[in-house]
């Protein structure tokens, strides 16, 4: 799949996920949950919103259709340091306009760095533009050689300095609590850039199936190049669990390669400003005391690792010696709207209970198989304060919904939730 269509699908499965587990979410949520906890990272809203309109303007850049052979030393690949100042100094001047790169320059670049004696086909760009709304150039093609075939793509884009990084692009390793099955690294470069590469799957809540390698290197001045492989031909091309073509090290020399300098100097130029957030305003529970409560309320004869946590969201695993425990918890306010009537059963597949405290907060359990399709369990306790403060808190008997079950049911009883849910520290600091 392409980066692009990677991001919309993660972000559509989020979404819908935080719909089933927390309904109805506030935007916000959903938002930080991608963000953080789950950290599907969410590209920023030009990104998105341009895409399609990008792959419909052939005077963006064009797209094209090639079969060639590969042939020389050109596309050899080896690893090469990064020059200082190759990566992300865009060379425009503010009353100048931005240079351009063509969707059939990005596909001839790729090729030139795949390595020599394969074939390409099914190759198509986009390039950049001069002006109007941004759009970050692309390349896709299929390689293939006598041992098979492997999908290959590239995107460059500039990450946006006014949003956090987990909140954008795709640098950085994803939680196991989400992704059970990567396999990360993270590597810290000269100069101050960041080369991740990841062995993933197509479904990444599975460990079968077609495997998807990408590797990410994100500059020091915000620079993002993402170069991605599926094993046995283009995204969800086989059901096969073949190894892709080109190694790590070949995707690595891909991104680091000073060939991509043109299309990273066609980049916009990053724009100091801040930019608006939806949640700018909105106050929220400083992330380190969520961990703190949270911490605070796990038997400590258990060990806690694999934690995340950001503002008004944190993720841990919790193993009490016998098996490992996901466990998370949502804290925010103002949320009386959003849950109007969505405090009850109503809907609700799985064991579920509604109840209303003394003091009018609203209760709402549930223990439930998890939406993934495995064996795992989910036990939920969602309350709702008269004055729209809410805490949800769950946990898995698993360290994933995805993963294999570690445990007959979760280590924490409903009451043990109920009581973190009802603890006001995470609102007073």
């Amino acid at each position: 799949m392409s980066p692009t269509e990677d991001r919309d699908e993660r972000l559509t499965r989020a979404m819908s996920r935080a719909a089933a587990q927390f309904p109805p979410h506030s935007a916000d949520l959903v938002r930080r949950s991608i963000a953080r906890g789950r950290r599907m990272r969410l590209v920023r809203a030009t990104q998105v919103a341009t895409a399609t309109a990008a792959f419909a303007l052939v005077a963006a850049g064009g797209t094209l259709t090639v079969t060639d052979t590969l042939r020389g030393p050109g596309g050899a690949g080896t690893p090469e340091e990064l020059r200082p100042g190759a990566r992300g100094h865009s060379t425009e001047q503010p009353s100048s306009p931005r240079p351009s790169v063509s969707g059939e320059e990005m596909v001839r670049t790729l090729t030139s760095l795949l390595p020599p004696g394969g074939t390409v086909s099914a190759a198509s760009g986009r390039g950049s533009r001069s002006d109007g709304p941004v759009v970050w150039p692309t390349a896709r093609l299929t390689y293939s050689t006598a041992h098979g075939s492997s999908g290959v793509d590239i995107d460059i884009a500039r990450l946006d300095p006014g949003v956090p990084a987990d909140q954008q692009g795709q640098g950085g390793c994803l939680p196991v609590e989400v992704r059970p099955y990567d396999k990360c690294t993270t590597q810290k470069l000269p100069g101050g850039a960041v080369l991740n590469t990841t062995k993933s799957f197509t479904y990444p809540s599975s460990d079968t199936g077609q495997k998807r390698w990408y590797v990410v290197l994100t500059t020091s001045d915000g620079v993002q190049l993402t170069v991605q492989e599926y094993g046995g031909g283009g995204e969800k091309g086989s059901s096969g669990g073949a190894d892709p073509l080109l190694s790590m090290a070949q995707l690595a020399s891909v991104v680091r390669s000073p060939a991509w300098d043109k299309a990273i100097a066609a980049l916009p130029a990053r724009h100091e400003a801040p930019s608006t957030s939806p949640s700018a305003g909105r106050k929220q529970v400083p992330g380190a005391r969520m961990t703190s409560v949270l911490k605070s309320h796990l038997p400590h004869t258990g060990t806690v690792s694999d934690l995340n946590a950001s503002d008004g969201l944190v993720q841990l695993v919790y193993d009490d010696g016998h098996g490992k425990n996901m466990v998370e918890a949502d804290a925010q306010y103002d949320m009386t709207a959003d849950l109007a009537g969505n405090m009850g059963c109503a809907g609700v597949s799985g064991d579920c209970e509604a109840l209303t405290l003394t003091d009018g907060t609203e209760v709402k359990k549930v223990k439930e198989p998890s939406e993934k399709g495995g064996p795992a369990m989910v036990w939920l306790v969602d309350t709702l304060r008269p004055d729209g403060r809410r805490v949800a808190v769950r946990e898995v008997n698993s360290y994933a919904e995805s993963a294999p079950v570690t445990r007959p049911q979760p280590a924490l009883t409903m009451d043990r939730l109920l009581t973190i849910a009802l603890d006001n520290r995470f609102f007073t600091g």
